[in-house]
């Protein structure tokens, strides 16, 4: 595999600045966004207003802590444009993420937005071992999942020339790649051990294949998943991390020399890790869930948003600025089925606006293969007026699952039982979440 360390002139100059130098430009925009988000979001006034914080009361770094957090709740109070600090006019790209029924939490970027989401992609993956005139083969989805455009608009910043195949045809994908011969993938880890696999049933050896590198996100994923993905495709195999409140892809990506998590670009998002209980801001290496401040967004300032990944911040090694551990599980119940956020509460929503349905429900989460599957489990009221035919039953499981598909974007399997099949506890509540996957252990 030739050797794809960058050179230190291939970096822009703040990925090797000090940490003065940093934390100076950090600082600065840091004044600017809180400002910014406090003059022209009515959310963010009010809020900072009922903090009795002021933007002018950052005179340094830590005095972040002072200001208050913001949640997924703030983004889906004020759909679909509420939490925009520009005229709708200037935003030139909307892409969102599944949210409650009919709500999807809405991001909104400027042209300088997207550059700055373009950088930083193309810095994420120049640190993968990318460079210009590289081929690279995006299978993330397109459309309103940040994924598939955050890595397209990247690769082309970069230079090279991009194959926006999307995700699903894996043997399409497999063609592709035998014929194109790109040099990198960016994908969903778990579709990456589908085209493995597809590689071999067509009878070719996945390590025999062009690509080098693999750039993959999206979801959590083990050390384990790495070796075997590297030795079957015979690659390097690197992480990138983003969430779409905060830019999309690109927010933090590792690099290819020492793939030890994660580099965050502090430059554009100001990470915190704070007890997720008291919400106290914990030191650098300390366990707890990840908050991040935008510094230079215009479209959608974020400040302070709680993401719910549990992580910890380790020191520079690779770069100037801090990476990220392994994502060791949620502060929330928020499930991710194939790259995509569910809360099981979407799906309680959905079943509560048929009335057939009683409010008990479960979801059950397995693989197939490499990849999550849902099973959402329903329970018919007990009180209806009358039995429901087999064609009756028929049609509001395909609605159920149409609902859950348009609102929530995963396919799943729905099965439908009699009332009082879903088991209870002791105190009369069901256990919503069933989870027969294995879990991610921690770095």
């Amino acid at each position: 595999m030739p050797q794809r360390t960058p050179n230190p002139g291939d970096l822009e100059s703040i990925e090797l600045a000090s940490k003065d130098e940093l934390q100076a430009l950090q600082l600065q925009r840091m004044k600017w966004s809180l400002k910014h988000a406090y003059n022209n979001v009515p959310h963010y006034r009010a809020s900072f207003d009922a903090a009795g914080v002021h933007p002018d009361d950052l005179k340094t770094l830590a005095d972040l802590a002072k200001f208050p957090f913001t949640g997924k709740k703030a983004l889906r109070d004020n759909y679909p444009f509420g939490m925009f600090a520009v005229p709708r006019e200037q935003v030139v790209r909307i892409h969102a993420s599944s949210g409650t029924t009919g709500k999807p939490t809405v991001v909104g970027y400027t042209k300088n937005d997207i550059d700055t989401w373009a950088t930083v992609v193309a810095r994420s993956i120049r640190a993968a071992g990318g460079r210009a005139g590289d081929m690279v083969h995006i299978a993330y989805g397109y459309g309103l999942f940040t994924g598939g455009l955050g890595a397209h608009y990247g690769a082309e910043k970069l230079g090279c020339t991009v194959i926006p195949m999307s995700g699903g045809q894996t043997e399409k994908q497999v063609q592709l790649i035998q014929d194109f011969k790109p040099s990198i993938i960016m994908v969903t880890p778990s579709y990456m051990l589908n085209i493995i696999e597809e590689f071999t049933r067509q009878g070719f050896d996945p390590a025999d294949s062009s690509l080098q590198v693999g750039i993959f996100g999206a979801e959590p994923w083990t050390d384990a998943m790495r070796a075997e993905i590297e030795a079957r495709a015979g690659i390097d195999a690197v992480d990138i991390y983003g969430l779409s409140e905060v830019m999309g892809p690109g927010v933090a990506s590792e690099c290819i020399e020492s793939k030890d998590g994660p580099v965050i670009w502090e430059d554009h998002f100001y990470p915190e890790i704070i007890d997720p209980d008291t919400g106290e801001v914990l030191p650098d290496g300390e366990e707890g869930e990840l908050v991040f401040t935008s510094l230079s967004k215009e479209a959608l300032p974020i400040i302070r948003y709680r993401t719910r990944d549990l992580t910890r911040l380790l020191p520079p090694t690779s770069r100037s600025m801090r990476r990220i551990g392994k994502i060791t599980g949620r502060s929330d119940d928020m499930l991710i089925i194939r790259g995509v956020n569910v809360f099981p509460t979407q799906i309680e929503e959905i079943i509560l606006k048929l009335p057939q349905l009683a409010p008990h429900y479960q979801l059950v989460i397995s693989r197939d293969g490499h990849l999550d599957v849902m099973e959402v489990i329903a329970e018919l009221r007990h009180d209806l007026p009358h039995p429901l035919s087999d064609a009756d039953l028929t049609a509001l499981n395909n609605a159920l699952q149409h609902h859950i598909k348009t609102y929530v974007g995963v396919t799943t399997k729905v099965s439908i039982l009699a009332s009082g099949c879903i088991e209870r506890t002791a105190v009369g509540k069901a256990k919503h979440v069933i989870d027969l996957r294995s879990k991610i252990n921690p770095l």
